[in-house]
């Protein structure tokens, strides 16, 4: 009796977190019905004309909707890759790193950009890669005429996931670094007295044990890759780069508030939250058809 009084106390510690939910993602979903409407704010919700699917065919007959949504997919989906592939190469260093001292230093290093604002680091950015700052410094030492990098097509899409990439991969290599830790050691000690090396121990005691970590993160990736990362874009493009830098999300901002369309850009975010969803739900479904794998 005393325990279950006490898991009602726990349950308590929910409520902050479910109310924050509720106020700031469940009731504005009713705000949807926007994408249905012309809508105006004088008139409000209730009394604005309905105009069923109009928002959607206007956009895509949209003359940019296509590169707006390659711009999307490639950044998204190029960030995803290569952010899994750096965070598990730094957890494997990190799980292989035998001085205590050293990797926690390494890892308090490499998880802090993190916790820092795309507001700063955008700042920092502009200055690095102007085209008096430190990289074009180091370029000119080697003959390299300096390069507009912000403002150039040509290096945009790369500085906005490499950015991303450097940002993010210290701290999404912790859940690596978790399931690493669960490996049995007899595991590595069988391998050794095997005569297996430090590499084919990675290889086929590491990599397959955290199969089911990678495949989870994986999935949940997949729906992420309509969003393709609007803070770092908003606080690093410009429009000499919309060719290959405006997004979705970005799009939706310079129409639906600085155009005030209203309606047009909540049918942008339904467009783009449905396929979300239905990406997430196939990657689902081929993690449990070939991997064998369900969450739930």
């Amino acid at each position: 009796m005393k325990s279950k009084a006490n898991q009602k106390y726990y349950h308590l510690m929910l409520f902050p977190g479910m109310f924050f939910l509720f106020l700031f993602h469940i009731i504005p979903l009713g705000g949807v019905i926007m994408a249905f409407q012309d809508f105006k704010p004088i008139r409000g919700i209730l009394h604005s004309e309905f105009i069923g699917f109009d928002n959607f065919k206007q956009l895509f007959i949209l003359p940019d909707f296509r590169q707006i949504m390659t711009n999307t997919v490639v950044i998204a989906v190029c960030k995803i890759v290569i952010g899994m592939v750096a965070a598990v190469a730094f957890a494997v260093l990190l799980n292989e790193c035998r001085n205590v001292r050293l990797k926690r230093m390494v890892q308090t290093a490499v998880y802090l950009p993190h916790f820092l604002s795309w507001v700063i680091l955008a700042v920092m950015f502009s200055n690095l890669l102007s085209y008096t700052g430190v990289i074009n410094s180091l370029l000119g030492l080697f003959g390299i005429e300096p390069q507009m990098f912000l403002v150039n097509n040509k290096w945009f899409r790369t500085i906005v996931i490499l950015g991303d990439v450097w940002k993010e991969f210290g701290y999404n290599a912790v859940v690596y670094v978790a399931a690493m830790t669960a490996i049995d050691p007899g595991l590595y000690e069988a391998a050794q007295i095997d005569g297996a090396n430090r590499w084919n121990q990675i290889w086929h005691i590491t990599l397959p044990a955290i199969l089911p970590t990678l495949i989870l993160m994986m999935t949940l990736n997949m729906g992420q890759i309509m969003n393709a990362g609007f803070d770092e874009v908003f606080n690093l493009y410009s429009p000499l780069v919309y060719e290959t830098g405006d997004i979705i999300d970005t799009y939706v901002y310079r129409v639906g508030l600085t155009n005030m369309q209203y309606s047009f850009g909540t049918a942008v975010g339904m467009f783009k939250s449905v396929i979300s969803f239905l990406l997430l739900t196939l990657s689902y479904k081929l993690a449990d058809r070939f991997a064998g794998y369900r969450i739930f």
